[in-house]
């Protein structure tokens, strides 16, 4: 968030008004000031009547002529330079007004992400310090031009949410800037796959402590970061440099969903590639299509084998027991069984629903994510 509190005047003269009061003082008129100076007397004219600027150069001769300090001369000149700069920039923060109604500024707000403020104009300030950037032309030209790569700008270019896509995304790598990590390890990654498993078929309340500290040792970044309003993701990832980071919303609170896009992000991890950008319940085409559909069968393979699953139909009808029962089997949630059954139609959604244990990433408050 800006923290600047710096007073700025509204109104600021330029420095030739400051030299023609002094002049007067000086008896001196401007003809004898340019002789005495070695300028020509249009330059000394041009600066009384504000229309040239005083030069570091033109500072050294007026302090030898005035014995007022250079640096009297140069600051007053930055000084008024400032001032015209920040009208001019006025305009650019005007012109962001209806760019920033794309964002769900209370929201972010209220999570702390933006300073709140009903004002028109500083929500503009503050969602350009939100995006580290100085206009709407730095945001577009960062987040669909430039930076970012085309799995992401396609993804957005043509979403009516992209704002509150962005801004979730955002929050994303700001909270990543505070986890620490070493060289990123797909070898380990893959060994501590059995870790994380078994921290999802027991999911202890800080369940999700533990799968970041987990991650964080062979260099993956985990972050939580509830979703917006409009900005409907379960969860995302991408590469920071040579660091993997996965961000997870916890959408809807149902562990089976919850895990099941946190397996799916590593397998984008350890399958695609640095180059590829994936972010969850975006609609996907052709060749990115085919990346999510690895993601997906990946996943559901970590969560429940081919295998593990035919056995587990080989003995429907299924009561709650059964399940509970082949969840400690093999090694997962109930959670988990239950959601493929519910995927493949087999059981209707309403069945063994109590047996999801909900996700919170706050033991202390809901998760505000639904």
């Amino acid at each position: 968030m800006a923290t600047l509190t710096q007073y700025y005047p509204q109104s600021v003269s330029h420095p030739g008004t400051t030299l023609s009061e002094i002049l007067l003082e000086n008896n001196m008129g401007p003809k004898e000031f340019a002789i005495r100076t070695g300028k020509p007397e249009k330059t000394i004219s041009d600066v009384l009547n504000g229309k040239s600027n005083i030069t570091s150069e033109m500072a050294i001769l007026f302090e030898q002529v005035l014995k007022i300090p250079a640096h009297f001369w140069v600051n007053r000149q930055r000084n008024y330079d400032e001032y015209l700069a920040r009208i001019a920039y006025q305009k650019t923060i005007e012109e962001g007004i209806e760019w920033s109604k794309n964002f769900p500024y209370a929201k972010m707000a209220s999570f702390g992400w933006v300073e709140p403020t009903l004002k028109k104009e500083a929500k503009v300030i503050n969602l350009f310090d939100y995006f580290e950037v100085s206009s709407t032309k730095g945001y577009y030209d960062f987040y669909f031009n430039q930076k970012l790569l085309v799995n992401f700008r396609i993804s957005l270019k043509n979403n009516e949410n992209a704002g509150a896509i962005a801004a979730w995304l955002r929050q994303g790598e700001i909270q990543a800037k505070n986890l620490v990590v070493g060289e990123f390890n797909k070898s380990k990654l893959i060994k501590i796959i059995p870790e994380l498993k078994e921290i999802m078929a027991k999911q202890p309340v800080d369940f999700f402590s533990k799968i970041q500290k987990l991650c964080i040792s062979i260099g993956l970044k985990v972050v939580h970061t509830p979703c917006l309003p409009k900005a409907p993701i379960h969860g995302s990832t991408r590469w920071l440099g040579n660091t993997p980071l996965i961000q997870l919303s916890g959408r809807f609170r149902r562990n089976d969903i919850f895990w099941f896009t946190f397996f799916h992000e590593i397998g984008h991890i350890l399958l695609h590639g640095k180059k590829y950008i994936s972010i969850e319940n975006i609609e996907y085409d052709g060749e990115n299509q085919a990346y999510e559909n690895e993601a997906n069968e990946f996943s559901a393979n970590v969560l429940l084998t081919k295998d593990e699953e035919t056995e587990i139909l080989k003995n429907k009808p299924l009561t709650e027991s059964d399940v509970v029962y082949y969840a400690n089997k093999f090694k997962t949630h109930p959670a988990v069984i239950i959601g493929r059954l519910q995927h493949l139609k087999l059981v209707p959604f309403g069945l063994g629903n109590n047996l999801c244990k909900p996700i919170n990433f706050n033991i202390n408050k809901k998760t505000p994510c639904n």
